[in-house]
């Protein structure tokens, strides 16, 4: 008779590379322990108990055989949830890097690889293999499978001791030889030193640790009963850690009706112990003083967390949107930009196209008689009102 497997929740003792798993019965009415195994075997018509599940077996599958996985696609249902999903090697695809491979940290090329599996949930809730493709087109490498992007993690455990190491002021490095250590060697590790310095800063970012994110929304809240035209927007992650934050008082939604032609937007200050971005929004009064328009605090300087902050802002400002914004040459905030404020000018902040002229120009010989030439181009050029006045004279 066949048999469905399901993996079930790892349990603490064993190690980060064994699962196990449970034999379902139709004749049984709960799953019943049967084995502890490594490998991972699959086929068509194999059922999981969640999505989730499907994920961990295949990383398994993929670790074993030696290649890297990811999640290709997705897609929902009627009512919102996660019905299909399809698993991929990481060299499915056909996109080139248009760098040389010995300028890229990790150089990576895509080469249609057609391995991949697709499952779907059915009606007794449960997630099925429909389909399962295991032809790979490039050289495998089980040895080095565990260092593959899509197939690093940290354990529940690890995490808690790098949190508690932490605070106590151990430093990374210190950190991750003492789980090399405690592993055995560096083999044994499902991920390398710098995904315990990416989860230590991602921790630091997060608003809500030792009571903070709490202390700000109590603070904010006394502000709006102090005057209603106070405005905030936190924006919390699965956690409910605190993720993005903005704000701005009375006095600068007043001054942007006044002075919201133009604003500048800048990503450029980190003074706070998060290592958050301040990133406040600038005006000009009629009196050529800076103003301040909102400020905010990002988890990170990507699309989605800029999207998000000009969202709050344009809704703090009753939906007017500026007719020009000036930022420096972030590709991410340019998107963000064009996403919520698509009539506005963008325009690129003046210092900072400066300030790369001799990291641009200076191996030149000619370096200063360049830099000279670009100083006058910028700051002496003619305004089109002093260009026609010009005309007119000669």
């Amino acid at each position: 008779m066949e048999q469905d497997f399901v993996p079930r929740v790892e349990l603490p003792h064993l190690q980060d590379n064994t699962t196990q798993y449970c034999d379902q019965s139709a004749q049984e009415g709960s799953p019943t322990l049967v084995s502890q195994i490594d490998d991972t075997d699959i086929w068509v018509g194999m059922s999981f108990k969640s999505a989730e599940c499907v994920k961990a077996h295949y990383r398994q599958y993929a670790m074993k055989k030696g290649f890297g996985m990811k999640v290709r696609n997705s897609k929902k249902g009627t009512d919102g949830q996660i019905k299909y999903n399809m698993f991929a090697c990481v060299w499915e695809g056909n996109y080139v890097s248009s760098l040389p491979n010995d300028l890229k940290t990790n150089p990576t090329r895509k080469i249609q690889c057609p391995a991949k599996i697709c499952t779907s949930v059915h009606k007794d809730g449960l997630w099925y293999i429909n389909t399962f493709n295991d032809d790979h087109c490039h050289d495998l490498s089980p040895g080095k499978s565990r260092m593959f992007e899509g197939n690093r993690r940290i354990s529940m455990h690890v995490k808690r001791t790098i949190q508690i190491n932490d605070d106590a002021g151990v430093r990374f490095n210190k950190s991750f030889r003492s789980l090399v250590q405690e592993a055995g060697g560096h083999e044994n590790l499902p991920f390398v030193e710098r995904d315990i310095r990416n989860f230590v800063r991602q921790e630091r970012k997060r608003l809500g640790k030792d009571g903070d994110g709490k202390a700000l929304r109590e603070y904010f809240s006394r502000m709006q009963q102090l005057n209603s035209n106070f405005f905030y927007e936190i924006d919390l992650d699965d956690d409910f850690h605190v993720r993005n934050v903005f704000w701005a008082d009375a006095r600068s939604r007043a001054s942007y009706e006044y002075f919201g032609d133009v604003i500048s937007f800048d990503t450029t200050y980190l003074t706070n112990k998060y290592d958050m971005p301040f990133a406040p929004f600038v005006g000009v009064n009629h009196q050529g003083q800076s103003i301040l328009l909102g400020c905010g605090l990002l988890s990170a300087e990507d699309t989605e967390s800029f999207t998000w902050l000009f969202r709050s802002w344009l809704s703090c400002m009753y939906g007017k949107s500026p007719q020009g914004i000036v930022t420096d040459q972030c590709k991410a905030m340019k998107k963000a930009i064009q996403l919520v404020f698509p009539d506005a000018r963008h325009r690129w902040c003046l210092w900072h196209i400066m300030k790369k002229i001799p990291e641009k120009f200076k191996s030149f010989l000619e370096y200063k008689s360049i830099k000279c030439d670009m100083k006058e181009c910028v700051y002496e050029s003619l305004t089109e009102r002093d260009s026609k006045m010009h005309g007119m004279l000669l």
